[in-house]
């Protein structure tokens, strides 16, 4: 009888170790699917991180191409404020020339005029005063509209244009 005590004691440890083995596999099985469903939503939730970061990044990229055409729109207005005032510049030097060959021409005619005492209609009691005192001059209208430059002191317009310099 104790081999069947032995034999019915082995079955029910069998049963028992079997039990056993059964009830820790169902453990790892369900440890197993807990840290499966954990890892996908990690998973997920590191998607969405990523989605989100790209998403923030695209923005990025959308303002500062806005931010970059603005940038170009301005120096292109700026570039063209600078050749319009180029121009004009170029204009400004070119009608100073003129005028300073005129100035020129002009101071020309009055000291040939001072040097040459009385011819043009100047009164001065003396030399002295015909060649040193320019501003108190007397100037006989007459005279002065018939001398041989009276072309010079015409309303002549001052004409300069960027066409001129090119």
């Amino acid at each position: 009888m104790a081999t069947s005590r032995t034999g019915s004691s082995s079955s029910s440890a069998t049963r028992r170790s079997s039990s056993s083995v059964e009830e820790f596999q169902q453990v790892l099985n369900e440890r197993k699917r807990k840290r499966m469903a954990s890892n996908r939503e990690a998973a997920r939730r590191s998607r969405m991180r990523k989605q989100k970061h790209l998403d923030g990044l695209m923005g990025q990229v959308s303002q500062l191409a806005h931010e970059n055409n603005q940038i170009l729109a301005n120096i292109n207005i700026t570039t063209q404020i600078y050749l319009n005032i180029e121009a004009e510049n170029t204009v400004l030097r070119a009608q100073m020339a003129e005028l300073s060959t005129r100035l020129q021409s002009l101071n020309e005619i009055n000291d040939f005029i001072s040097s040459n005492n009385g011819v043009f209609g100047y009164d001065h009691p003396n030399n002295y005063e015909a060649d040193h005192d320019h501003h108190h001059h007397q100037v006989n209208i007459d005279t002065f509209m018939n001398n041989p430059w009276g072309c010079f002191y015409g309303n002549q317009p001052i004409i300069a244009s960027a066409d001129m310099i090119m």
